[in-house]
Parts: structure tokens; C-alpha cells; sequence
């Protein structure tokens, strides 16, 4: 197994001493090699010798992704083009990509990442894992690949779409573990059984999951769909693709690299740091890499940080799951609402499928949201009254979680549109 315990088991103590060392060389190298950071540190009279304590990091000005969208596309790289040996970028649909660089110690710091995250739900080296993101510049499909083959794993680079071939190789390859995204590994366990695929028939074991949110509720139905032990892992393009954290199998939080990150949790109005226990916006610092570092970066991921030891024996600390994004959340009649807290009252709801849609409208001077979901079974749209029962009960769960009334569209199965990537749950006509 791929467990580096003096790492991942160090006390508290020794991880803020390493995390300061390495914070003091990170602020150097930036000043040192990016005109960007250089400018900007000086801006805030912030020199790589302000930084004394881990606390001192408080006084780093954020990056933001608006900041490597301004440098587009290589203006925060801190090596020259020579040693940056692999690029990938956003998919840039609103506006330009954000382009990341990797130099090789910053790819093998990247699997070592992904492996201990895969390792910690009891991935080994005689699982056949097949990876069903799609390959290209988007950082999840090659970042967990890296990461598997280090751990000893065989790879199947199924990529994504074509979903009856992925389910017919999950079956004649014995596939033990899937790497997809938590809406698209529910739609191929619904294509396995539209081709008549048990469970039985099938060896999977490990659902590895990420690059979009998943609630608990979508986890168990994910679980049933496959009958495998799905995880939960976080990371994003900008701070090195997935590896940034990951659940253990005791799945009580995301261990976070801390030897290679440093997280923080902030106010997202204010950007004053918050206490410990507090939940905000998630602000993280990456202290060992070369090609692109950032420092103090923004998420918009609103989670909760948790210091108390987890019972698995790693010390670093766990983040909990993605409660939402700051620029995601919707404010409806001056209620702040997450698609995630939708979506954990319709999965568990007789009758209706988990996928959903969020249609929000302004009509006159207020703003109003439609929630559409699919019913499991079309023949109950020929029975109106029983119909008419089950919208008012969605509509009246929906109230008590989200304080608010929001109108209830029950459609017809497979009527909404499948993801193979990042499932948009949200359409906002208010400025249509």
C-alpha cells in the first residue's frame, strides 16, 4: 500500500514547522521569479522576510483566477517554458482559459498526491481502475492516472462518453474502481441496468469520484446503483488538478496535503480569516510548486476545516465536503440557496430520480426558482392526483430545508440532458 506514514502521520507541530519553511520559500521564489506576484507582494509591502510566522501568511494579498486570467497565458509561470513539461488549462467558456504549467517535480509531487488519496480507501496494486473523465487539458483524468499507475494499479483510459462501451468494458475487463464524476458514474450504473448488467456480474469495489460536487444522498444512490464504497476527493486546475485531498475509508472529511498545501478558511465579503472551527470560503496556498504557485488562492468553495485526529492515523487536517460555491449559491427573496441542498432532498424522495435542474427567473421585482426533476416512472404523469401528491410533497420538503417556496416541475424520464463532465445543474434567465 502507498501510505508515506512520516508524512502523513506527522504531529501537529512538526506540519506547521515544515508548512512555514516551505511557506517562506514559496513567498521568496514568487518575488524572486514572477513580476506579478513581485509587484504585488510590494504593493502590500509584503517582502519574503515579512514572512516569520505561519500566521504571517494573513498578510499575503489573495490570487484570484480574474489574476492568471490577466496574465493569460503563461504570466504566472515562476519557470522558464524549458522546464514546464506539461500544460493544461480550463475549458475558458467564459471568457479566456486559465492555463496552468507542471514542471517534473511538480508532476511527481502530483502523483505522490493522488496516490495517497487513493491508497487511504484501499486502492492497491491489484485493482484495475477505469478512469472515465475526459482526457485532454482538463486536469482529472491524467492527474488520478499518474497518481494510480504510482500506486501499482492497472489504468484503463476509458475517457468519456460512448457509455455502453464503458459499461461493457467494466464488465469484460473486471474493473475494480471507477474514476468519474459522481453524476456520471450514477448515469452509467442506469445504462448497466437498461443492459440488463447486474451488480454481481461485476468486480467494483471502489468508486473514486470528484471534479463536481457530491451530497450523501447522491453518494448512497450512487452506492446502490454500483454496490461499490465511493469517495470523495477535492482539487482544482489552478492549485495541481485532484490530490489537493481526499477522504480516508473512514469518510469523515478530506485530508488535505498539508505538507504541500496551506488552507485557510475566509469570510468571503470581508476576506478576514475566520476561526478554525468556522465555515467560509476556502483559501489555499501551495508551498512546494514550481510551475505555477499560488499564493493564498481564492476557490469560491465554501467548506470547514476539522483539526482533531482522525481515527485512520493521519494527522493532516480534513476539510469537509463542498457545501457549495460563493459564486454558485442563489439568492432567491434574500435566501441564500445551494444546489446541494436541493439535491439532497430529492435523491432520497420516492418516486423521482436524482437528476435535477434549477431554472431561476426574475418576474416583476422578484426573483423566483423552478426546480425540475424527473420522475422515475412516466406512467405517473397519467395519474393526476397522485401526481398532484407528490409535486406538493417535494414542494413542501423543499420549503422546510430552504425557507423559501420554490415552484416543482415533474418531468417525464430521461427528459433532462446527461453529463459525461461537470453536471449544470443551474440556469439563470434573469438577465435573458
Amino acid at each position: 500500500m502507498f501510505f508515506q506514514k512520516d508524512l502523513e502521520t506527522m504531529p501537529r507541530a512538526d506540519i506547521e514547522k515544515l508548512q512555514l519553511e516551505r511557506l517562506q520559500w514559496v513567498v521568496k521564489y514568487c518575488y524572486d521569479n514572477i513580476p506579478f506576484y513581485h509587484n504585488k507582494l510590494t504593493n502590500e509591502g509584503v517582502t519574503p522576510d515579512k514572512i516569520k510566522m505561519l500566521s504571517d501568511i494573513q498578510y499575503i494579498p489573495f490570487t484570484t483566477k480574474e489574476d492568471i486570467r490577466d496574465t493569460y497565458p503563461f504570466g504566472l509561470f515562476g519557470k522558464p517554458m524549458k522546464d514546464i513539461v506539461r500544460i493544461h488549462a480550463s475549458s475558458g467558456t467564459t471568457g479566456k482559459p486559465t492555463v496552468v504549467g507542471y514542471t517534473k517535480r511538480d508532476i511527481d509531487v502530483w502523483s505522490d498526491c493522488v496516490a495517497r488519496l487513493c491508497a487511504s480507501v484501499g486502492v492497491c496494486d491489484e485493482d484495475i481502475i477505469q478512469i472515465s473523465f475526459g482526457y485532454g487539458l482538463f486536469t482529472g483524468a491524467l492527474g488520478l492516472h499518474y497518481g494510480l499507475e504510482k500506486l501499482g494499479a492497472t489504468v484503463i483510459p476509458a475517457s468519456s462518453g460512448n457509455t455502453q462501451k464503458q459499461v461493457m468494458l467494466l464488465k469484460d475487463f473486471g474493473v475494480t474502481g471507477i474514476v468519474a464524476t459522481p453524476s456520471y458514474g450514477l448515469y452509467m450504473s442506469e445504462v448497466a441496468r437498461e443492459l440488463g448488467i447486474s451488480n454481481e456480474e461485476l468486480k467494483l469495489k471502489h468508486g473514486i469520484f470528484g471534479s463536481e460536487g457530491c451530497t450523501e444522498e447522491m453518494r448512497i444512490q450512487i452506492e446502490k446503483g454500483f454496490n461499490l464504497f465511493a469517495s470523495d476527493n477535492y482539487g482544482m486546475s489552478e492549485l495541481m488538478g485532484p490530490g489537493v485531498s481526499g477522504e480516508c475509508y473512514l469518510r469523515q472529511g478530506m485530508h488535505i496535503n498539508e505538507d504541500h498545501f496551506i488552507p485557510e478558511i475566509i469570510d468571503s465579503i470581508t476576506g478576514n480569516v475566520l476561526e478554525k472551527s468556522a465555515t467560509g470560503e476556502l483559501v489555499i496556498t501551495t508551498i512546494t510548486k514550481e510551475g505555477i504557485p499560488m499564493l493564498r488562492y481564492r476557490t469560491k468553495d465554501i467548506s470547514r476545516l476539522n483539526y482533531e485526529q482522525c481515527e485512520c492515523g493521519r494527522t493532516f487536517v480534513r476539510m469537509d465536503k463542498i457545501k457549495g460555491r460563493s459564486d454558485d449559491m442563489l439568492k432567491i427573496r434574500g435566501v441564500n440557496v445551494f444546489p446541494s441542498q436541493i439535491e439532497s432532498v430529492l435523491v432520497v424522495m420516492e418516486h423521482i430520480g436524482p437528476h435535477y435542474q434549477l431554472v431561476v427567473r426574475r418576474e416583476g421585482y422578484m426573483d423566483t426558482l423552478e426546480v425540475q426533476v424527473e420522475l422515475i416512472d412516466s406512467s405517473l404523469l397519467d395519474n393526476y392526483g397522485a401526481l398532484e401528491l407528490l409535486q406538493q410533497k417535494v414542494r413542501d420538503n423543499l420549503k422546510t430545508v430552504l425557507g423559501i417556496d420554490a415552484k416543482v416541475s415533474l418531468i417525464e424520464p430521461k427528459f433532462l440532458e446527461r453529463f459525461q463532465g461537470k453536471a449544470k445543474r443551474i440556469i439563470d434567465l434573469r438577465d435573458k
